[in-house]
């Protein structure tokens, strides 16, 4: 059987870590409402190579970001890694080029992210990130809801649009991109 050696799999977990860092930084630059897109090269390292590797991606992103962006980006390391972690044992139990088995796992990263995610917005900024979701964390917190709560729907409302597109993108690439299908395929027989 024909394994995909570390070293290609290398350069694609950097291709990863670049598409992470070059389409999280246009997107936020573009201030589009309820999209990211920091985590697509993360998601697509793991359904492509395994949670493990899309761990090691992600982390290294947050990593990159913490010394190119403010040191803050790495304590949220865990969720990408968390992020990873799903996306990648989704792809093993699933076909990740279906529709519905990427729409189910935007939503399930959706509800983790945030609630991985939450606690340390909270523990680092107060659950304000100098983001366009400040406006919901303040409204809610002026309506009585806790910290806790305000930032976590804020972060929720956010992810829902970002994780679910995220997941679709990455489906697609998988299905369209003959190289990514390739991999896909070769990944699969390797881990039966």
């Amino acid at each position: 059987m024909k394994h995909t050696s570390k070293s290609v799999i290398l350069t694609y977990s950097a291709l990863g870590i670049a598409l992470n860092v070059i389409l999280g930084t246009v997107v936020s630059a573009m201030k589009i409402p309820l999209l990211f897109l920091d985590t697509i090269g993360t998601v697509l390292i793991a359904v492509l190579f395994g949670p493990w590797w899309g761990a090691l991606t992600g982390g290294v992103t947050n990593i990159v970001l913490g010394m190119t962006t403010g040191p803050t980006a790495i304590f949220f390391g865990i969720v990408s890694i968390t992020i990873a972690l799903v996306a990648g044992f989704m792809a093993r139990k699933f076909d990740f080029s279906k529709w519905y088995v990427a729409l189910a796992t935007g939503i399930l990263l959706s509800v983790i992210a945030p609630l991985v995610g939450t606690p340390i917005a909270v523990a680092v900024f107060g659950g304000l990130n100098g983001s366009g979701m400040d406006v919901v964390v303040l409204w809610l917190r002026a309506s009585g809801e806790s910290v806790f709560a305000s930032t976590f729907i804020s972060r929720i409302t956010g992810n829902l649009v970002d994780k679910i597109v995220t997941c679709f993108l990455v489906a697609f690439m998988i299905a369209r991109l003959p190289n990514f299908a390739k991999i896909k395929k070769t990944e699969k027989r390797n881990a039966a």
